[in-house]
């Protein structure tokens, strides 16, 4: 019953914890101007991505690959056809030059690059099919390489902030992502927990229970923070959360999940594989269809439906 409980009170300590988190993190960017979608892209998306980490560490640690690989690749589709679909629709996004040209495809490298590790038996003729503690390294590589990027941008005149954000003080901004932090990492954990115990009394495959209830439990810092940014019309903060958690994700989660212990990969994950490049590649695309740059109303419906669609296919199929 007391995981039940927690199950409930971790939705209103996430959207709580969200909402603090974007107004602390908005702050600091206008502040030291650095842009809103550098902030996206590090501060928030290393919170949003808290629980899928802490889910994955543990589940790594205890031999359950399928969950691990399941609530990357879950929660990679949910932020991409969900939660910008479902933002899309509060309030309609406009990305940054940047973020279309650069960022998105680095996402999508990421997803590729997974592939490639992962597929030892299709491309190596390998006995087995894993990613190893080599692979793990190779990942957190990649992941410094977009550390290094993302710091990069700040430099550019044409990112700098210029949407009208509520200045707090250095301290209260700094409390305010503090306790956005603890709630994220609370609330997602309470919500991933009941989910899984929900799941178990249906006796369904961990695959299963990863790429959907553990996926979207972990994805909703992710939903909570991009769609308060959304409705307070920072549109940055919303676009680059996704885009930086999904980096996040591959390259630091299941790169540090692969390293505490290899992650054996069952080849039915590829079709997961796929739709997150399908999903990708479609919001890449969506950019230059319509308005250019911009991710509109209709638009986010159609990544609503076709994520329902996903899901759908999942519950009858495994």
């Amino acid at each position: 019953m007391i995981t039940y409980a927690l199950f409930i009170i971790g939705f209103f300590i996430l959207i709580k914890g969200a909402d603090l988190l974007v107004d602390g993190s908005a702050s600091i960017a206008k502040k030291f101007k650095i842009s809103s979608i550098v902030i996206g892209l590090t501060i928030v998306a290393f919170g949003t991505s808290a629980p899928e980490f802490v889910v994955n560490i543990f589940a790594s640690a205890q031999g359950n690959s399928e969950i691990a690989i399941g609530n990357i690749l879950g929660s990679n589709i949910a932020n991409i056809l969900l939660i910008l679909g479902v933002s899309a629709i509060i309030y309609p996004i406009t990305a940054k030059k940047n973020t279309v040209l650069k960022e998105i495809p680095f996402s999508l490298l990421a997803i590729f690059v997974l592939g490639f590790i992962a597929n030892d038996k299709i491309i190596d003729n390998g006995i087995v099919s894993s990613i190893t503690r080599i692979d793990g390294l190779v990942l957190l590589s990649f992941f410094i390489i977009f550390l290094y990027y993302t710091f990069g941008i700040t430099k550019s005149e044409e990112d700098i902030v210029e949407d009208k954000i509520k200045e707090l003080s250095n301290s209260k901004a700094l409390f305010f992502i503090f306790l956005g932090f603890i709630g994220l990492v609370f609330g997602g954990k309470w919500i991933v927990d009941g989910a899984v115990k929900i799941a178990e009394i249906f006796n369904v495959s961990q695959s299963l229970i990863g790429l959907t209830i553990v996926a979207i439990g972990t994805s909703l810092p992710e939903l909570a923070t991009s769609a308060i940014a959304a409705y307070k019309k920072q549109s940055d903060i919303a676009i680059g959360n996704v885009v930086g958690s999904n980096i996040f994700n591959i390259f630091w989660i299941l790169g540090a999940s692969a390293i505490i212990r290899p992650l054996p990969f069952n080849l039915g994950s590829n079709v997961d594989i796929a739709m997150t490049i399908f999903a990708s590649i479609m919001l890449f695309l969506i950019m230059y269809i319509g308005k250019k740059h911009v991710l509109e109303r209709k638009q986010g419906v159609f990544m609503v439906a076709a994520y329902f669609g996903y899901i759908l296919f999942l519950v009858f199929t495994r």
